[in-house]
C-alpha cells in the first residue's frame, strides 16, 4: 500500500448539498447524514485513513438504486458502493466526498435453477447467507475468500480465496450481471447460458470494476453440488520450500485438491496461541479433498506419497465434520491469529500472487526480507494457485516504522512482478495498489482510462480507485 495514492479528490459541495435534500425526501430514514454512519461507511481494515462519505442510502431494490444513480449524475456526485465493508485496499472510502450506496437491505435470492445449477442473488446477500439458503438444495457456492463477504463485493474485486484451486474464482462462476449505469438505467450483461459468444464480454468487464464503472444490481452464479465426501488434514514440512515443492507436485500430478493452504512458521505459531492447538510450529500445509468416500481417501494418500518424497511430518488426516471444521476456523482466523501476536500494534494485510513454479522463491525472498527488515509478519498463502499474503505488524504512529513498512511493501510487489506475478491476486487495487499497477500494466492504463471515461464520463463511480484519471 501507498499512504501517497490516499489523497482527496476535488468535492462539488455545491451539487452534494442538492443530492443530500433529494435523496432525505426520497428515502426517508433510509438514508442518514449522522457522523456514526458516515464513519461506518468509510472504515477500512487497514491503516489507510479514512475519507468519509456525505449521505448513506441503504437501497432495497434495483428501482431504487436508479433512482440514486440518476439523482448523483443529475448532480455530478460520487456514489461508493458498499457491502459488508471487509475491502482491504480502501474500496468503500470517498476521497472526493457523496454518497456510500448501503446494499446490507437487498439480500435476497431471487432464482434457484437447480437442475442448470445457476442461481441469481441480490449484490448485498453473503455468502455465507447464500449457502444456508442453498443447503436444503444440496447445493452450494464454493467461492470463499474468508471475510463473509458480500456477493456483490467479492464480484466487484474479483474475490476467490481457500477453494479457488478447484473452483475457480468469481471471474469463473459469475454468468451474468444486471448494472445501473450512468444514465440510470439498468442493463443485462448476459444470459444464463454455460458458454456464449455474443458480442463484448460484458460480465467479465464489471466483475472485478471496484465498481468505477457502474452499480451492480444482480448476480447470476455458477453453483455446485455438495460433495457427498469432505476430507482434510494438516501437514509440517522442514522447510518452506518442501511444502511449496509438495504444492507443485500435488498440482502438476493432477490431484483435484479442493484447498491447499500454506502457513508459515510464525503464522503456525500464531494460530496455535489464537485457536488453541498444537500444531507443530513449522511451515504447513492444510489441506481438504471434495468427492465421494473412495475419492477423497485415494487423494488424500496420494497427496500422502508426494509430501513424504520432501520429508513431511506424520499427515494429519480426518474425515470427522467437527474436527474439519474446527482446522478451516483456525485457518480463517489466521488474520486475528496474526494480529494477536502484537494487538499494541497495528496490521497490514497484503496479497502477491505468482506463477506456482515461482512460489517457493518468492515467499522464501520475502521471509528473508522480513527478517532483513526486523518486521513481525506472518506469511498464508492460497498455495495451489501461487497466491499469497503478508501481515506486518507495526506502529503506525511512528514515522520511521511507517516508512519501513511502506518500503518493504515496495520490495514485495516488485519482487512478485519480476517473477511474472501480480500486485494483487486477490484483494483488489483500491486506493492502496495504484502505485503498483501502474507497474505492473503501466501501457494498459491509457485503454482503462478511455473505458472509464466512455462509461463514467463525469467520475462519480467511486472515484479515486484503481487508477487516477
Amino acid at each position: 500500500m501507498a499512504l501517497k495514492d490516499v489523497v482527496a479528490g476535488v468535492r462539488n459541495q455545491e451539487g452534494i448539498a442538492a443530492v443530500l435534500g433529494i435523496l432525505k425526501q426520497s428515502f426517508g430514514e433510509r438514508f442518514q447524514t449522522g457522523q456514526s454512519f458516515r464513519e461506518q461507511h468509510s472504515h477500512t481494515t487497514s491503516y489507510l485513513p479514512a475519507q468519509l462519505p456525505d449521505g448513506v442510502v441503504f437501497v432495497e431494490t434495483s428501482e431504487d438504486v436508479k433512482t440514486v444513480v440518476k439523482t448523483c449524475a443529475a448532480h455530478k456526485v460520487p456514489m461508493i458502493p458498499f457491502g459488508t465493508g471487509s475491502s482491504l485496499e480502501g474500496h468503500i472510502n470517498a476521497p472526493s466526498g457523496g454518497i456510500s450506496v448501503d446494499f446490507t437491505r437487498m439480500n435476497k435470492v431471487l432464482t434457484v435453477n437447480a437442475e442448470d445449477l445457476d442461481c441469481t442473488v441480490q449484490p448485498g446477500i453473503t455468502r455465507e447467507e447464500l449457502n444456508t439458503y442453498l443447503r436444503d438444495t444440496g447445493l452450494f457456492f464454493p467461492i470463499d475468500p474468508g471475510a463473509n463477504a458480500s456477493i456483490g463485493g467479492m464480484a466487484s474485486t474479483r474475490a476467490s480465496g481457500t477453494n479457488a484451486v478447484r473452483y475457480g474464482t468469481m471471474k469463473d462462476n459469475v454468468l451474468a450481471l444486471t448494472v445501473v449505469t450512468a444514465d440510470g438505467e439498468e442493463i443485462r450483461t448476459a444470459q444464463r447460458a454455460r458458454k456464449s459468444s455474443a458480442g463484448y464480454d460484458l460480465t467479465r468487464l464489471f466483475v472485478g470494476a471496484e465498481g468505477t464503472l457502474g452499480i451492480i444490481t444482480s448476480i447470476t452464479l455458477k453453483l455446485q453440488g455438495i460433495p457427498a465426501k469432505i476430507s482434510g488434514g494438516v501437514c509440517a514440512f522442514p522447510s518452506l520450500k518442501a511444502a511449496c515443492d509438495t504444492v507443485i507436485m500435488t498440482i502438476q500430478m493432477g490431484i483435484p485438491v479442493a484447498r491447499i493452504e500454506l502457513l508459515d512458521e510464525m503464522q503456525m505459531k500464531a494460530v496455535n496461541a489464537y485457536s488453541k492447538l498444537s500444531y507443530p510450529e513449522k511451515p504447513t500445509l492444510f489441506v481438504e479433498f471434495h468427492g465421494t468416500e473412495e475419492t477423497v481417501a485415494l487423494q488424500a494418500e496420494q497427496f500422502k506419497e508426494i509430501a513424504a518424497e520432501f520429508e513431511s511430518e506424520e499427515f494429519h488426516y480426518t474425515a470427522n465434520a467437527e474436527e474439519r471444521a474446527q482446522l478451516w476456523k483456525a485457518r480463517h482466523n489466521a488474520y486475528w491469529a496474526g494480529r494477536a501476536l502484537a494487538p499494541e500494534l497495528n496490521g497490514l494485510s497484503t496479497d502477491v500472487c505468482v506463477p506456482i513454479s515461482k512460489l517457493a522463491d518468492c515467499v522464501a525472498e520475502t521471509q528473508a526480507d522480513i527478517r532483513e527488515t526486523g518486521l513481525l509478519a506472518p506469511i498464508v498463502g492460497h498455495a495451489g494457485d501461487g497466491n499469497f499474503h503478508v501481515l506486518m505488524l507495526f506502529d503506525d504512529k511512528s514515522p520511521a516504522d511507517l516508512a519501513r513498512a511502506e518500503a518493504f511493501m515496495g520490495r514485495l510487489n516488485a519482487r512478485a512482478l519480476s517473477m511474472e506475478g501480480t500486485c494483487t491476486g486477490e484483494h483488489g487495487i483500491g486506493q492502496g495498489k495504484m502505485s503498483y499497477l501502474e507497474q505492473e500494466l503501466g501501457s494498459a492504463i491509457p485503454l482503462m482510462r478511455s473505458i472509464k471515461k466512455s462509461l463514467d464520463p463525469e467520475n462519480i463511480f467511486n472515484p479515486g480507485k484503481i487508477f487516477r484519471m
